[in-house]
């Protein structure tokens, strides 16, 4: 449950992308007919790819219609786009495609609408369409995150705006850090030091102290968005502006390309527990 509860980050652009994805369903549609031919397709004496072609332009305008005046304008209204919200709007669609292509049907062929007819061909159609939309929703996630995870990242910026930070020098005459938690980007263990990275008039600064990593991560505790990703590296959540990679690992792209800071294998689990 926790899974479909996730943030989906489907994106809304006017780029020609949601043309792509009604082709897309009706090559599928074409496919399915030409070369399974279901619903007794095998017993029809004409061309059947053409027929098949007639569907799939049936299926690409439905398409068309549900994603630019259905499903955008529900994903604006909702203030967050998850998981099971793109499974069932991808069912919908199914259902609406083939009731569109039910009628198609009847009107092609001039037969009496039956109910029974009407609701076994949406039966064949919402098993089938169920399997696409697992199948497509579990696939396109995984390539956010492996190309995306830092639009699905759980931010808290704005609540922390006005925080000041004190991370301490256990030298004697040591310079302790005093940094507003949203200028932090990272730290670096080195031995018996931490360099601490943040930002510093739009640049980034560092700074080293003599300190270790659960030391520095104990005085940050209060900050849920600082965690370790690393043995030897903590970073600031928030700042993540690019993520890139798969299980085995991540390389995180903090502030405007300012740093870059691996993730290993080990804290993946942990880093996608900022998942919203």
């Amino acid at each position: 449950m926790s899974f479909l509860t996730r943030k989906y980050p489907y994106p809304i652009k006017n780029d020609g992308s949601g043309i792509k994805e009604c082709l897309i369903y009706a090559a599928i549609v074409v496919f399915i007919l030409y070369f399974l031919q279901p619903f007794g397709i095998s017993e029809f004496q004409g061309n059947k790819f053409l027929f098949s072609l007639l569907f799939g332009l049936v299926t690409f305008v439905c398409t068309l219609f549900f994603i630019y005046v259905v499903l955008y304008p529900m994903m604006r209204r909702a203030k967050t786009w998850r998981i099971w919200h793109h499974v069932l709007a991808i069912i919908a669609l199914n259902l609406f495609i083939g009731t569109c292509n039910f009628f198609t049907i009847i009107i092609l062929f001039k037969l009496p609408i039956m109910l029974d007819y009407l609701l076994r061909f949406l039966y064949w159609t919402l098993l089938i369409g169920t399997i696409i939309a697992v199948i497509s929703t579990a696939r396109n996630y995984q390539h956010h995150l492996r190309n995306r995870l830092e639009m699905l990242l759980d931010k808290n910026t704005d609540e922390q705006e006005d925080i000041m930070v004190t991370i301490h020098d256990s030298r004697v005459r040591g310079n302790d850090i005093h940094i507003r938690i949203n200028d932090l980007l990272y730290v670096e263990a080195q031995k018996n030091y931490v360099n601490v990275f943040h930002v510093e008039d739009g640049r980034m600064a560092c700074s080293e102290i003599q300190a270790t990593m659960a030391a520095v991560l104990k005085e940050l505790e209060d900050y849920p968005n600082v965690f370790q990703c690393h043995r030897s590296f903590a970073v600031n959540v928030n700042n993540i502006t690019n993520a890139r990679g798969n299980s085995n690992g991540y390389t995180l792209t903090l502030g405007d390309n300012l740093a870059t800071v691996p993730v290993s294998r080990a804290f993946v689990p942990k880093l996608k527990s900022f998942i919203a």
